[in-house]
């Protein structure tokens, strides 16, 4: 097994993985890496809510592009892509949609939109000589977490937490056992003419909550208080849209308070139909979200930051 990335990872060296370091933007280093591998797992992705649209679009696009290149050039038949239900996010409620939901005309923030970019040209590259499938874990959460869980508990304690109006908006999440089972079944099962060549998946869960309960549950995992204290939408919008302009205007740096993708996200139901990633992939998701949240107090109270 060979990993390919920016840093080095003890955790990968304990497994006996070969790490070669570089960044997806370099295609002869992307190349060299490929060498010799029979399937490529591209789970790599500059997420956030705040950049420049070229700094996504490197990272997200030609890194992918370079990727679907270095498998061409090796000829390596299997490539599984990690993307994201945000490609096909318009701002409004997601209540039980299937994969027929298409992507929107408008975006408002670089991840997303580089993110359905790169989905499309993978997709696109599905072929005899390289088959693609392309998945769409939705907000991954679980120990060794340093995107979600942590961003949530470092705003709480902080006091810069506040839940986006009082609707109970349905949420489903996945825990991270369950999407990198996900990543192993889609590779198992992907062959050129095979059910998952050239589409995209929903994975999550499949248990879905309203989405200031299970925050609220994140947070006392980290033996945190719930969070109570409300703004209303609309003002959470007007608040993103004007930090936008501020951070825009004096090129200030860091993630702005407050944008309106985040305010979108955080006021609407998303949760997605996942019946056919159990019927193309096998998917089962073994871990519920009550063992996983139990797993993950353990891991805060290991010393978790």
């Amino acid at each position: 097994m060979v990993s390919f990335s920016r840093a080095e990872y003890p955790e990968l060296e304990a497994l006996g993985v070969e790490q070669r370091r570089g960044d997806l933007a370099d295609p002869q280093a992307l190349a060299a890496a490929a060498q010799g591998c029979d399937v490529v797992f591209h789970v790599a992705a500059k997420a956030g809510v705040w950049g420049s649209f070229e700094e996504y679009r490197l990272a997200n696009l030609v890194g992918t592009e370079n990727v679907i290149a270095a498998c061409r050039l090796h000829a390596i038949g299997r490539l599984v892509y990690t993307g994201s239900p945000s490609v096909v996010f318009d701002g409004a409620d997601v209540e039980g949609a299937d994969e027929s939901l298409p992507y929107p005309a408008h975006f408002e923030a670089h991840y997303p939109h580089t993110k359905a970019l790169a989905e499309q040209a993978v997709l696109a590259a599905n072929g005899p000589a390289l088959a693609t499938v392309s998945l769409r874990p939705h907000l991954i959460w679980g120990p060794g977490d340093n995107h979600l869980a942590p961003r949530i508990v470092a705003k709480a304690r902080a006091g810069k937490l506040r839940r986006i109006g009082r609707r109970p908006c349905l949420v489903d999440t996945v825990y991270v056992d369950n999407a990198a089972e996900a990543h192993l079944n889609a590779a198992d099962r992907l062959a050129h003419g095979s059910a998952p060549a050239g589409k995209a998946y929903f994975i999550s869960n499949g248990e879905p909550l309203p989405l200031w309960e299970m925050v609220n549950r994140i947070l006392a995992a980290a033996g945190l208080p719930a969070e109570n204290r409300c703004v209303s939408p609309k003002l959470a919008y007007a608040a993103g849209v004007v930090c936008e302009q501020i951070w825009n205007l004096l090129r200030l740096a860091g993630e702005p308070p407050m944008t309106r993708f985040v305010a979108r996200e955080l006021a609407t139901s998303h949760w997605f139909d996942i019946s056919a990633a159990k019927r193309d992939l096998g998917y089962r998701p073994r871990v519920s979200t009550d063992e996983g949240l139990a797993r993950l107090q353990k891991w805060f109270a290991g010393g978790a930051k």
